[in-house]
């Protein structure tokens, strides 16, 4: 009986999918897919060939970001080509030589009916360093979804000279947020599984728990949502169809990361349950944090990103021929006080060279179910987090 309900429940799900389908107006679509620089003559005022291209750009993003080295050497026309959905239009034209010096150039694409349009900034930035102090005292909210809002980080840049931040934001903290709101409604920023605290160990911090996601998240086989945060981009489009994939782990960094220290709190939740919610009482939460330092460009000159899927087991992780050093904390023992955690990176040597030309990425990860990436865990667990230093190589 139970099996025969399951069915019907999701024909039911699919009918809604598919009625949703068919109420939008045919040829809607007006996205932007890739993003390239066109020429050869334009790779040095770039750090890795692989910068000059953006593949797989989400549809829930409408800034194309591209890292050079430096805006003053940079030439005042370059044109920047792209793929956009079929039969759909693009102004100003792709591959046209447009002035970035200046700030964001807006691009817009038109439906092939002409009936919708969307607009894109692509923007020029030079390369910053990654912090070596993480606070997360700045925080806004975003709307996801049509009736969602969920909490950003984000972190100031520190002008060189006067050593005091600037009002530019630097984005280097993603959360899975953006996947939980495909089940939400109308949810606030405190009702998703990762939100900002004002009660951090110092002024604000992060906090992260385990959730339910309710019958349809149940009945795809995705019962639970761990809290999570990371350096890096979560990519949406994935959710559905390869979740591990969705987690884009890692940011360009330009020194060698030793040691990771920072406070954190951490409460398991009452019941392990497995994916298909199976009760396991031998079992016990526990949270997770660790980091990976890795080449982001493969043998074949490829740009390389680490996902859910790579770093499902840390242990064969170290047998990657990208990543050079892994960090982990060992435990995070239960505890209702600030408690400071370190961890110290292992493994091989990075070449400084390509260290300097951006040519490694720092990946961190914090989460408040070890296994959520394969939907275990413990409903009602809870990680907090705050004051996280990267230490260098000096």
């Amino acid at each position: 009986m139970m099996k025969v309900k399951t069915i019907i429940a999701v024909a039911a799900f699919c009918c809604l999918m598919v009625s949703c389908i068919k109420d939008e107006a045919p040829n809607k679509e007006c996205d932007i897919e890739s993003a390239w620089i066109e020429g050869e003559e334009y790779a040095e005022y770039f750090y890795q060939p692989t910068e000059m291209r953006k593949d797989n750009i989400s549809s829930a993003e409408t800034n194309i970001v591209f890292t050079v080295r430096s805006m003053l050497s940079l030439p005042k026309q370059i044109p920047v080509s792209f793929k956009i959905t079929s039969g759909a239009t693009i102004e100003p034209a792709s591959g046209s030589m447009q002035d970035f010096t200046k700030g964001p150039v807006t691009y817009t694409v038109t439906s092939e009916d002409r009936q919708w349009t969307r607009t894109y900034s692509v923007i020029f930035r030079e390369a910053s360093l990654p912090f070596e102090k993480y606070s997360f005292e700045h925080v806004e909210t975003q709307a996801v979804g049509s009736t969602n809002q969920m909490h950003v980080f984000y972190e100031l840049e520190t002008d060189t000279k006067s050593g005091s931040e600037t009002a530019e934001r630097k984005y280097c903290w993603a959360t899975g947020n953006a996947g939980a709101a495909i089940l939400k409604y109308k949810a606030m920023p405190e009702d998703f599984p990762t939100y900002s605290t004002p009660n951090g160990y110092e002024g604000k911090g992060v906090c992260m728990n385990t959730q339910s996601t309710g019958y349809w998240g149940e009945l795809m086989g995705k019962p639970i949502a761990a809290g999570n945060l990371f350096l890096g981009e979560f990519n949406v489009d994935y959710v559905m169809v390869d979740p591990l994939k969705a987690t884009l782990f890692g940011i360009p960094d330009p020194q060698e990361p030793v040691r990771i220290i920072g406070w954190y709190k951490y409460q398991p939740g009452e019941n392990f349950t497995d994916k298909d919610m199976k009760v396991h009482p031998e079992r016990k939460d526990e949270a997770s944090i660790y980091a990976v330092y890795y080449r982001n460009v493969d043998e074949q000159g490829n740009k390389y990103v680490l996902d859910g899927n790579a770093v499902e087991d840390l242990d064969k992780l170290k047998d990657n021929p990208q990543v050079y050093k892994i960090a982990r904390v060992a435990s995070l023992p239960a505890t209702d006080t600030w408690t400071q955690f370190e961890m110290f990176f292992e493994g091989k040597d990075a070449p400084d060279d390509i260290v300097k030309a951006l040519g490694f990425n720092l990946a961190l990860v914090c989460s408040s179910s070890k296994s959520g990436a394969q939907f275990e865990g413990a409903i009602g667990s809870v990680l907090y987090v705050d004051e996280i230093e990267v230490m260098y190589e000096k």
